[in-house]
């Protein structure tokens, strides 16, 4: 603990953030890491508390009371050395994680949460100032190579892992980079892509290698799914190659609103509009501009990619934007008392929902409207009643009656999660799939992460379902052990 009474005289430090009025006319990142200073007070506050529920909280269980006394006392590359230990990339999670590991702080019980995830940045950030992050080059190859599918967050810390022990891996991705949806469906103003680059080329260095543009199976990707793909590899060829294979293909069929008029212009999927304007900030040519200036849009989801949606037609200059939720509007405070430390739902207002848009809850989309040339004019909507069942106590809703309206809409966007993943790709090895449609694989036991087809693993959303990048990681960790365990057998 480094100081004693430090919650007691410290009141938590946020990291700055440039004014909404500067930061919507750009898409750079506009969050001010703590200076080593401010990093040192925040991390003062921490209790260590001798049951540390942030730790717990978190997927990857960050030591973070160890690290926080590190900051305190200065020493910097030992705290580096301690969040690295368990965390393979504190860049992307100090950025886009929303902090299970704040929300579980005992200081958050009674008032507001130790900074962790501020302390993290601050930690990662010194780190590249001061050229500690370096390649992890094994001393020798042990022989053995595994290919991982998919480039997103648990690909990478599988592939990660697996290298720093000695095999030889090889990343097949099918668009033309790296990163998965933190390079293609996170805005550049909440993850600016070099840092994503710089992981890479150290990875590179570690001996991953690294194949683009390049699609494991048959066919192609399904709507909905962005893919760059220009070339096809079978399964069986990976199967006959590779003493392994891990799938971290996500979990990237989206959701649809199959109703009246949802075919035709101007209804778009998130990940068909976000990938786009990334590409743009890339200065990559891309083919159908999909571009709110000027436009009224609704987006229809009211998640974390809703969010980014909004951000993003924001600094496109839309006219009008509009976020609706089909469930009730959440309470913006909850009894701590039966929550704590679990993650509460409650009403959250992000920093793209600062910068402009109107948000509304408890809206069921009826129908898309079209003029006779086939544009889109608005929807048809109704507004619903949620209640609790009485029986199964489950939540459930009704429309209220003679509650029809309509909304002006000239792009719809529709941002209501994802399903499962792609199926063509579990299909085409033969994984089984579990009732959600997800890879079949335990997360503990002896088999961990293996699917019904052997010396083939899963990990990621692609398993669990769509999640946070911080189970991502978690996942690709302790499947790089699982497959490390097969392997070693």
């Amino acid at each position: 603990m480094g100081k004693t009474t430090g919650f007691l005289e410290f009141e938590r430090l946020e990291q700055e953030h440039e004014p909404a009025a500067q930061r919507k006319t750009h898409f750079r990142e506009f969050i001010t890491p703590l200076n080593p200073k401010e990093a040192k007070q925040q991390a003062a506050r921490c209790m260590d508390c001798g049951t540390p529920f942030c730790t717990f909280s978190c997927p990857l269980h960050n030591i973070a009371p160890d690290f926080n006394d590190l900051v305190y006392k200065e020493d910097w590359e030992a705290a580096y050395e301690v969040l690295s230990s368990t965390n393979s990339f504190p860049e992307f999670t100090s950025r886009v994680c929303p902090a299970l590991c704040e929300n579980g702080c005992v200081l958050n019980y009674t008032s507001k949460p130790m900074g962790v995830k501020s302390v993290e940045r601050a930690i990662i950030t010194h780190a590249w100032n001061q050229g500690w992050v370096k390649p992890q080059i094994p001393a020798q190859l042990n022989g053995k190579s595994v290919a991982v599918i998919g480039s997103g967050p648990s690909g990478l810390a599988c592939a990660q892992q697996l290298a720093r022990k000695g095999y030889s891996v090889t990343v097949f991705e099918k668009n033309s980079k790296a990163g998965g949806l933190l390079r293609f469906g996170i805005p550049d103003f909440k993850l600016d892509k070099t840092v994503i680059e710089r992981r890479i080329s150290q990875m590179e260095a570690e001996g991953v290698q690294f194949r683009y543009n390049t699609y494991i199976g048959t066919g192609g990707a399904p709507k909905g799914i962005w893919s760059d793909a220009e070339k096809h590899v079978d399964p069986a060829e990976l199967l006959r190659d590779f003493d392994a294979v891990v799938l971290a293909i996500g979990s990237e069929e989206p959701r649809d609103l199959l109703v009246k008029g949802r075919k035709g212009a101007g209804v778009h999927f998130a990940m068909e509009y976000l990938p786009r304007q990334n590409k743009i900030n890339d200065e990559v040519p891309v083919k159908e501009e999909i571009n709110a200036k000027n436009k009224k849009v609704l987006i229809i989801g009211g998640g974390d990619t809703g969010s980014d949606c909004l951000g993003t037609a924001v600094r496109q200059g839309a006219a009008e934007i509009l976020q609706i939720d089909l469930g009730p509007r959440p309470s913006a405070e909850y009894d701590k008392m039966k929550v704590w430390p679990l993650w509460p739902r409650i009403l959250r207002t992000s920093t793209s929902h600062e910068e402009g848009g109107e948000r509304d809850w408890a809206i069921m989309t009826k129908e898309f409207i079209r003029n006779k040339k086939g544009e889109l004019k608005g929807i048809k909507a109704v507004r619903l009643n949620w209640s609790t069942d009485p029986v199964t106590k489950r939540p459930k809703f009704e429309e209220i009656p003679g509650s029809e309206f309509e909304i002006e809409v000239d792009l719809a966007i529709l941002a209501m999660g994802f399903l499962h993943p792609n199926q063509g790709v579990l299909e085409a090895f033969g994984v089984e799939a579990d009732p959600r449609g997800n890879a079949r694989a335990q997360y503990e036991g002896v088999n961990s992460f293996s699917t019904n087809v052997p010396k083939v693993f899963a990990a990621g959303d692609c398993r669990r379902g769509q999640s946070l990048v911080v189970w991502a990681l978690a996942e690709g960790r302790r499947c790089a052990e699982a497959v490390d365990r097969y392997l070693s057998a």
